[in-house]
């Protein structure tokens, strides 16, 4: 017998495709996909509370209680440091090079780590865009959050990547990612 969690999980395995496949910056691809599943959601859960105290942000203890109540989340992350090439200033650089030669000089206070490229970190915001449209063509109630993200990467769950983004996912009654405190 299959529960709505083995659907989830189904979904979630499609969400990772339309991803994958939505459209880079001159075609090359630097995102990385990882699904979450029942057996690691206390984990992220208890990373986003722990950046909710180091960092000082309450939002991270709010979405941290969604993670916990979720079926699957799946990660979407970018290696924002590989530039497609075309020196369009977008990261703050004069270009590719002079922005890939200062990453060594950058230091983050959290888990995102920068510069980035940003034909990159929008490549990364198509695919999300791509990966809720298939949940939402399945019925199951899902909410972007950066504040996941920060936790898979504070975890080295996506090693190579400067900036992600968690999809938490859930089937019930109500939608659980809205109407919640702030």
């Amino acid at each position: 017998m299959q529960t709505a969690n083995n659907g989830v999980m189904m979904v979630a395995q499609l969400m990772a495709p339309s991803a994958r496949t939505a459209p880079k910056g001159k075609g090359r691809d630097s995102l990385e996909c990882s699904i979450a599943g029942p057996e690691d959601l206390a984990i992220l859960s208890n990373e986003m509370k722990r950046l909710s105290r180091t960092l000082g942000l309450s939002i991270f203890s709010r979405d941290a209680e969604n993670i916990s109540a979720s079926d699957a989340c799946l990660i979407l992350g970018v290696r924002g440091r590989e530039p497609v090439g075309i020196n369009c200033q977008g990261c703050g650089y004069e270009g590719c090079d002079t922005m890939v030669a200062a990453t060594g000089a950058v230091t983050s206070v959290g888990p995102f780590k920068g510069p980035n490229c940003v034909i990159k970190i929008s490549d990364l915001g198509i695919a999300v865009g791509s990966a809720v449209k298939t949940a939402s063509l399945h019925n199951v109630d899902n909410r972007v959050m950066y504040t996941v993200g920060a936790a898979a990467l504070s975890l080295g769950w996506l090693p190579e990547c400067t900036v992600a983004y968690g999809v938490p996912l859930k089937v019930s009654g109500k939608n659980i990612f809205f109407d919640r405190e702030k």
